[in-house]
């Protein structure tokens, strides 16, 4: 099922999730639902907490995108990205390495509003998939940064207060727009409740 992502202001976006303690039925279809609503909204990447949900969940499926490569390690050697796709990060610890970049990101919570972040070009990554089952690896590219980009949402962190002052600066007009009809549009679900 295609849930609605939620938008820059609600307050869901700054709560660090809880850790999953057990993989129920519940937490299986919430992966089935984001990867959907992933696919329906054109991301490559999706926190619980961009669907309401404040728990240490993540979707990822790079699949297709040729124009920002990424890199896969596991267990040392190097892999084919696209047979790790889609990607599930349950409880996901992430350890950035590597030398420092700037990149453009965008995200689902805030339409048509991009920016140049600048994160580690790899990350070694310990987490469990939608079985329970622990697994590790090591990103780079494209890769590393969607996983930096939706881990940060597991903690309340936005792409936002990554930006440096000049480029926070040039889409803070934006921001305030998509936080003003945020915030009209969760009055009028109250209302309606």
């Amino acid at each position: 099922m295609v849930l609605p992502v939620v938008r820059y202001g609600d307050p869901v976006l700054r709560k660090k999730g809880a850790k999953i303690e057990t993989i129920t039925p519940e937490i299986q279809q919430l992966v089935a639902d984001m990867f959907e609503t992933m696919k329906h909204a054109h991301g490559i990447g999706l926190a619980a907490q961009q669907v309401g949900r404040a728990v240490q969940l993540t979707t990822i499926d790079l699949r297709g995108v040729k124009d920002r490569p990424s890199r896969l390690w596991l267990a040392g050697q190097e892999a084919d990205v696209e047979s790790f796709m889609p990607l599930v990060l349950i409880n996901p610890v992430v350890r950035p390495v590597g030398t420092r970049a700037s990149g453009p990101e965008g995200c689902l919570s805030f339409p048509d509003i991009f920016g140049e972040i600048e994160r580690t070009a790899e990350a070694e990554v310990t987490a469990q998939n939608e079985r329970g089952e622990s697994f590790s690896f090591k990103a780079g590219g494209l890769l590393a940064r969607a996983i930096q980009h939706e881990v940060d949402h597991l903690t309340g962190i936005l792409f936002i207060d990554r930006m440096d002052t000049e480029t926070r600066a040039d889409v803070q007009p934006d921001i305030d727009v998509l936080l003003a009809k945020t915030k009209v549009a969760m009055a009028k679900q109250a209302a309606n409740r």
